[in-house]
């Protein structure tokens, strides 16, 4: 099978109808992008897994069937089993260890990319072009904000790709302001 970034567009657009879950997806897959570039990967590649890491969210958000429905729809549609395992194991609840680079970038990019964007919309300028990485290291530290995320997934995330956060932060953001009208994330700028 060839890896196409539009089938995988369509593929989630099929699946995941919500406006947010879709900038998410494209939010993951500008930072994993960014990643691949640094790391001289295929960007189209890693690309089609960082938007089919979360598909079948919408549909079935559990941990019974996120992201195991996923990926019995991807092995259905013929996508090559490191795909299937690379979006298995983005979810620790899955058991499946992150081995690979591709891996271990999509995990520290799925949370930090969700928590990047919510620390540019509480910005005065809802954007993500003038927001820092300490604004985002300070925000961790405020237990209230975005209380959802584990903050020792964003540290894990970091510590697997062997960065201190910061530049972690730094990168994602970077990645993230290639993106940032397509995002939602230009704001006032």
């Amino acid at each position: 099978m060839t890896l196409s970034r539009d089938a995988a567009w369509d593929l989630l657009c099929e699946y995941t109808k919500s406006e947010g879950l879709r900038k998410h997806a494209l939010a993951v897959e500008a930072a994993v992008r960014g990643y691949a570039r640094r790391h001289g990967e295929d960007e189209e590649v890693w690309a089609v897994v960082a938007l089919l890491h979360d598909f079948d969210y919408e549909r079935w958000p559990d941990g019974e069937n996120h992201p195991y429905r996923g990926a019995e729809i991807l092995r259905e549609k013929g996508y090559p089993e490191w795909v299937v395992r690379a979006v298995m194991s983005h979810a620790d609840y899955t058991g499946v260890t992150r081995e690979t680079l591709l891996e271990r970038v999509l995990f520290a990019c799925d949370e930090m990319a969700g928590f990047v964007t919510a620390a540019a919309l509480v910005r005065p300028s809802k954007s993500v072009l003038d927001l820092e990485a300490s604004s985002v290291v300070k925000r961790m530290k405020d237990k209230a904000f975005a209380r959802a995320v584990r903050r020792e997934d964003l540290k894990a995330g970091a510590e697997a790709l062997n960065l201190p956060l910061s530049e972690h932060i730094a990168n994602v953001i970077a990645s993230m302001r290639e993106r940032a009208e397509e995002l939602g994330l230009k704001g006032t700028l």
